[in-house]
């Protein structure tokens, strides 16, 4: 993959906890969980990122705000009973400039993910398995492969700075009218194709 074919990445959340990030960023898990919020994140798969260390740094995968390069991926499917509560926030790609940010090939909880610095983790990126729009396969181990590899991440340490978030999604209505109610002045529309 190369850098023009990333045109944002993006941040699954609850609608609720858009004022909070709008005022303090999109939080790493550690600094985040000094900060009341809701949370969709799988117990089970928060176990795995636990404890986890990125080579080449001093720093765990929990100390990384996590960012997606495609958000019709399996996590936002796994909330998809969440679709009127939730949202995906829109990040500019200008985040993939700044020093020290991480990619990970694939879910950075699998055991055989690869991380890297920007330059060289774009390339080792399956764009078309990351760009897909379904990741389904007879063969189990395809199916794996594939599924994990529609997860790649950006990481940004610490904190992803308010200023680089651009504009939300929502799944339909009911969800646009939780956010509107917000007043957060974010551009806003109802994309249902990328929602399940």
């Amino acid at each position: 993959m190369e850098r023009a074919d990333v045109k944002e990445l993006y941040y699954i959340s609850p609608i609720a906890n858009v004022p909070s990030i709008l005022e303090h960023g999109i939080l790493s898990h550690n600094l985040s969980s000094e900060l009341s919020h809701e949370s969709i994140a799988m117990e089970k798969i928060q176990d795995r990122r636990r404890n986890k260390n990125i080579p080449g740094t001093d720093k765990q995968l929990h100390d990384y705000a996590n960012l997606y390069f495609d958000a019709h991926n399996p996590t936002l499917s796994k909330v998809r009973s969440r679709n009127e509560e939730i949202c995906i926030l829109l990040i500019s790609s200008r985040i993939l400039e700044l020093e020290n940010i991480i990619v990970a090939d694939r879910n950075a909880a699998c055991d055989v993910v690869r991380f890297c610095p920007v330059s060289v983790g774009l390339e080792i990126i399956n764009k078309e398995k990351l760009f897909a729009r379904y990741w389904t396969h007879s063969d189990l181990y395809e199916y794996w492969e594939h599924k994990t590899a529609k997860c790649a991440e950006v990481l940004v340490p610490d904190r992803v700075e308010p200023k680089y978030i651009v504009g939300a999604f929502v799944a339909n209505q009911k969800a646009l009218s939780a956010f509107e109610k917000l007043k957060c002045g974010l551009t806003l529309c109802i994309k249902s194709g990328i929602f399940f």
